[in-house]
């Protein structure tokens, strides 16, 4: 009777329509790079709770406008590839061109204003995935390859951005730190970054091949490229035994355990083959650093 009385009263419709609405949403945020910015001021939070000190609002706001912005341009230069690759994302970033490269410019300009709030020392940690960014996207020469098109120098670079503002954006805000502390921290940030931008080359492999880019996947396939991913999230294990041993991240080892069981995860799940990769990737990958802070919670 229950079942009867929510059918009838419309409650399956509304469950549809409420998931349709959160199927728009969760689309959007990704196709517009917002996902990856928010799970960029996540990073930079979670380094915070590594550090073990206090925690600042305004370096975490930097970092997801100034990720928001180093990802949208990309998105702006990667038009051809993603007309292959990610059609749907393509189509959108075309249809919303100018309203897309003005939120481009805002943010940018909000980055600086949050960073000079806090140290201006920290405006050159700030502003180096946007360099990177620009680096890694744009051709210098019609005789010279883009970065991106070298193999392997696209994920380094990627990785150096993420692992520079993860680690010493925080590290700047606080008075007391530690050299070894900061190198362990900087080791998990740029390695995690480099596997996950790789996955997402695998993903992209049918695009690149067509462009010309070399990425790791499509130079050495998907299984030797699994393979290498495995070999890398597994240094992890010793990497996590040193940090504690030296006293490091006490407080957080159930979630550094945790991450490194999910990046044997979405190692294997996203690298088989023929394995048709939609959103999900953007979800599980980008999307990692949302259960990790929830994890974080309790040992607040």
């Amino acid at each position: 009777m229950v079942m009867l009385r929510c059918v009838s009263g419309g409650c399956p419709w509304r469950i549809y329509t409420l998931c349709s609405w959160i199927h728009v949403l969760t689309s959007f945020l990704i196709l517009t790079s917002l996902f990856i910015a928010i799970n960029g001021a996540l990073k930079v939070y979670f380094s915070f709770l590594l550090y073990d000190k206090t925690i600042f609002l305004n370096p975490i706001l930097a970092a997801f406008f100034i990720m928001y912005a180093v990802y949208g341009l990309n998105k702006l230069t990667d038009l051809r590839e993603d007309a292959i690759n990610t059609p749907e994302r393509a189509k959108l970033i075309k249809k919303i061109a100018v309203l897309f490269k003005y939120s481009l410019l805002f943010s940018f300009i909000l980055s600086l204003l949050l960073v000079f709030s806090v140290n201006v020392i920290t405006l050159p940690i700030l502003l180096f995935p946007l360099f990177s960014g620009i680096i890694y996207s744009l051709r210098v020469s019609p005789n010279l390859p883009r970065l991106k098109d070298i193999t392997a120098v696209k994920n380094t670079i990627v990785a150096l951005a993420w692992g520079v503002l993860s680690t010493l954006l925080p590290a700047i805000c606080l008075v007391e730190k530690e050299c070894m502390h900061i190198m362990a921290l900087f080791y998990f940030f740029f390695l995690k970054s480099f596997i996950n931008s790789t996955v997402f080359d695998v993903r992209d492999i049918e695009g690149d091949t067509i462009s010309g880019v070399r990425t790791i996947p499509v130079v050495f396939g998907r299984q030797r490229t699994k393979k290498l991913l495995i070999i890398l999230n597994s240094t992890f294990i010793p990497w996590l035994a040193f940090s504690y041993l030296a006293g490091f991240f006490h407080h957080h080892l159930v979630v550094l355990i945790f991450t490194i069981a999910y990046g044997y995860w979405y190692i294997l799940h996203f690298c088989k083959e023929e394995l048709k990769i939609g959103k999900s990737l953007d979800l599980f990958v980008d999307g990692e650093w949302i259960p990790v802070v929830l994890l974080c919670l309790p040992f607040r």
